[in-house]
């Protein structure tokens, strides 16, 4: 990537320094993250930036188009819809591989994509911790046209709470606690006030939601969900659930569930840009392609990758009745590039752009980048691997 940046870092790493940041981070919340935290972060060329920005314009555009909105609404699960939905996801997370396609130049390539919100708050958390203990450049900067951490701090302030009170908005999770990414909760309720609470603490009356905090019961007026109906599905014999999310309740959506569906897997083979590897639902796919070498198997609904399969075998699609296939999408895959130079062997990333569509008017605020060097980004995959793990992309200003 860089070089310039990426020689500086490499020369003045040491061990210890990457030893106190986690101690810092670590320190700072009185407990050890559950994910693997990179030692470096990721420095970006300008050239490369333009183009992850180009591509989620392009993908913004066509999801809101009326082509893609004649299909949107097949894309949400009768056992998982909500109501009160909203005409646009708050959130716009899309992971791209920085890919080897030809030429001189990297390019990146979509992976997945979400209208469901990320690590919003860590993001911010993990870069003050790089600048840090890494003294970094003040010519390079994680946030787009031209925003600083006052900046995005008050769009995202503005943006979860509203007009509401801070106590009566609330981080919506399944076993909060529980989480990988609890880290990112916390950061919230620090940033913003705005407390982690188990769907098994909501409570109500009427139409009215409320919760319990501090011995008092708070109505709740906003509801910033990070809670996966997909995983609430498998879990939901397993929890006091007291309350239907599918019903009616008078709340605002901070993130609207079902957006997760809407800007997802479905949406994939319904976009037309070179950013976008080839997508089809395996119900369209009429030959079975002879190279499935080159091509990934998901689940539409599945989370954290489960179900996704990457030595697709012609017996594999064979065992999917016809009925089940519309639920399934074949994807080329891409090439990633080895292309972070490390102290040993170069890792390869996907970077995660991070942004919200507020007050009507899409934010380009942040991003997220994981590194690996096993087959799959997966944690399975980089076990026992240094310079792998969760990490954020720097640019110059």
């Amino acid at each position: 990537m860089f070089s310039k940046y990426r020689q500086e870092f490499n020369q003045q790493f040491t061990p210890e320094k990457y030893q106190n940041l986690l101690k810092d981070i670590y320190g700072t919340f009185n407990f050890v993250v559950d994910f693997k935290i990179c030692e470096t972060p990721v420095f970006i060329p300008t050239y490369f930036k333009e183009e992850l920005v180009k591509a989620c314009q392009d993908i913004i555009q066509q999801i809101d188009s009326p082509h893609y909105r004649q299909h949107i609404e097949k894309a949400v699960p009768s056992q998982i819809y909500v109501p009160n939905d909203t005409p646009h996801s708050d959130f716009i997370t899309i992971d791209f591989a920085v890919c080897d396609v030809g030429g001189d130049k990297l390019m990146p390539r979509v992976i997945e994509m979400q209208g469901f919100p990320s690590l919003y708050a860590f993001q911010i958390f993990l870069s003050k911790m790089y600048r840090q203990h890494y003294n970094l450049s003040d010519n390079l900067t994680n946030f787009f046209d031209g925003h600083t951490e006052t900046d995005y701090l008050r769009i995202m302030r503005e943006h979860l709470l509203g007009d509401a009170p801070t106590e009566n908005t609330i981080l919506l999770e399944i076993e909060p606690q529980k989480q990988k990414t609890k880290i990112d909760f916390y950061c919230t309720e620090a940033y913003f006030g705005v407390r982690p609470v188990c769907i098994t603490q909501l409570r109500s009356e009427g139409k009215k939601l409320y919760y319990e905090r501090d011995g008092r019961k708070i109505w709740i007026e906003r509801i910033y969900n990070r809670l996966i109906f997909d995983e609430l599905l498998l879990k939901k014999s397993q929890l006091d659930i007291r309350v239907d999310l599918h019903q009616e309740w008078d709340v605002q959506w901070v993130g609207h569930p079902n957006w997760f569906c809407k800007m997802s897997k479905f949406t994939l083979p319904f976009l037309d840009t070179p950013y976008v590897p080839k997508t089809r639902f395996l119900s369209d796919v009429q030959t079975i392609p002879d190279d499935l070498e080159n091509y990934v198997l998901k689940p539409l609904y599945s989370f954290a990758g489960s179900g996704v399969k990457f030595d697709v075998t012609k017996e594999m699609i064979e065992q999917i009745p016809d009925n089940q296939r519309h639920l399934f999408i074949l994807m080329e895959k891409v090439k990633y590039a080895p292309c972070i130079e490390t102290l040993d062997i170069p890792a390869k990333a996907e970077i995660r752009m991070l942004w919200i569509r507020h007050k009507g008017e899409v934010k380009r605020l942040t991003n997220l980048v994981r590194l690996s060097k096993g087959k799959m980004l997966g944690v399975d995959f980089n076990k026992g691997m240094d310079w792998v793990g969760g990490s954020i992309g720097y640019f110059e200003k």
